[in-house]
């Protein structure tokens, strides 16, 4: 399927409601970047933590730009209901 900008809204009206929490795990940091899909729009919110111990961090929750939505949906389109979509 090729993610042209009208599939690409397609699909986020048709997952209305998708969420998804990727977490990230490395030597000195912890992340969560959570997604959801809501009123055909695709948002993000990154927290974690550091190895500091004052060093948490939440980001608030922004909608995606353009090339952030197409590679979400690439990479998590098997996830996605996609039924009638070409």
């Amino acid at each position: 399927m090729r993610l042209t900008a009208s599939v690409r809204q397609q699909l986020l009206d048709q997952n209305d409601g998708f969420e998804r929490t990727v977490p990230y795990v490395g030597k000195n940091l912890t992340e969560y970047t959570e997604y959801s899909i809501s009123d055909g729009q695709l948002y993000i919110r990154k927290s974690g933590k550091t190895s500091w111990a004052d060093s948490r961090y939440s980001e608030e929750r922004r909608p995606a730009d353009d090339k952030e939505t197409h590679s979400f949906l690439y990479r998590y389109q098997n996830s996605l209901n996609t039924d009638g979509i070409e």
